[in-house]
């Protein structure tokens, strides 16, 4: 081996090692503190989505591999368990928190009765998996979109076909309706962002782009702010009104996952752990630097305020209804729960 491609070899693992470049915290001002309060293995398999019910007393956590515990957010304790065959994207609890909705790699969105743990509907006609579903705040319309590039929403109990909606280019990761339910947001791995008419489908407008896939999106409570996150390392936010930007966040790697907290004051990410050759080194030797996916953000300027460490990846995340917890989930099948605490700098 000649001495350049030494010298290569010898910069790339001194890069590996290093993991990525922290973020700095913001020097003053209201700021978040988070300490790790308890985590749990979901097996082997990577961990999908967390997401808290509407009156906080349960929490669903799912997995790639179909399995979704519910646990009681009182003490943690197992309430039921579900199995979606062949592996579970996202989840989304009905407004009355009596059922939960999964989406799956089965290209479809499964409703359960939680009292019972059985499965009373199933919403099929996607081609491909089906990547994220969600519920109008009334409870009454279900959207999900995927790897078929098209979003539909369902109207519960409804026998008649969904509404399709149509424009997006590459598939769809992540659908939301706003707080009043008027609009439905999308992101997509086309790298834009839609804003479409929550009860027609019919589109409103292209709210903006990214450099590369937007993978995630959330409104604000109050619907007037819209945070999106992709591939391209930002997090952005619009107008939801108009589609004016707003602010732009660097971030340190890919964001996967927004959720605002429910005053609005805060707002999550979830992201990739390590840079390319850090994650390959990681998975090869175990090491590649220290891990902090997890970050949070001040809304009111877009500052920087904490990084929560994580093993690997975290894809998926959800602050919890009081504010005071954020759930992560990991690509390692471990789902943490952080206590947050407000102070000041």
């Amino acid at each position: 081996m000649n001495r350049s491609l030494l010298a290569a070899v010898a910069a790339a693992l001194a890069l590996a090692a290093c993991g990525l470049s922290p973020l700095p915290t913001v020097a003053s001002g209201p700021t978040l503190e988070a300490r790790l309060e308890t985590s749990w293995r979901l097996g082997d398999a990577p961990a999908r989505q967390p997401r808290f019910s509407g009156d906080a007393a349960l929490l669903a956590l799912s997995s790639a591999s179909g399995l979704v515990v519910v646990r009681r957010t009182a003490d943690w304790s197992v309430f039921r368990q579900l199995h979606h065959p062949d592996g579970v994207t996202a989840v989304a609890f009905s407004p009355d928190s009596r059922h939960l909705f999964t989406a799956g790699y089965d290209a479809t969105v499964r409703m359960w009765e939680l009292a019972t743990g059985r499965e009373i509907a199933r919403f099929a006609g996607a081609q491909g998996t089906v990547w994220t579903v969600d519920l109008s705040p009334d409870g009454t319309r279900l959207a999900a979109g995927g790897e078929d590039r098209t979003i539909r929403i369902w109207r519960i109990g409804s026998s008649e076909p969904p509404r399709t909606l149509r424009g997006h280019e590459l598939n769809v990761w992540e659908v939301r309706f706003s707080p009043d339910g008027a609009r439905l947001a999308s992101a997509s791995f086309d790298r834009s962002v839609r804003l479409w008419d929550g009860a027609t489908g019919a589109p409103v407008r292209t709210i903006g782009r990214h450099d590369e896939a937007v993978v995630g999106l959330d409104f604000s409570p109050d619907g007037r702010l819209l945070a999106t996150g992709g591939d391209d390392s930002t997090v952005r936010f619009w107008r939801a009104s108009d589609g004016a930007a707003v602010r732009t966040a660097s971030s340190n790697a890919h964001v996967h996952k927004l959720d605002f907290s429910p005053d609005g004051r805060w707002l999550a990410s979830a992201g990739r752990a390590r840079g390319a050759i850090g994650s390959i080194w990681h998975d090869v030797t175990g090491g590649g630097g220290a891990a902090a996916p997890v970050h949070l953000w001040r809304v009111a300027d877009g500052a920087h305020v904490a990084a929560l460490p994580h093993d690997g990846d975290v894809m998926l995340l959800a602050y919890s209804p009081a504010g005071d917890r954020v759930v992560t989930a990991g690509e390692d099948g471990t789902v943490s729960v952080w206590r947050l605490r407000e102070a000041r700098r």
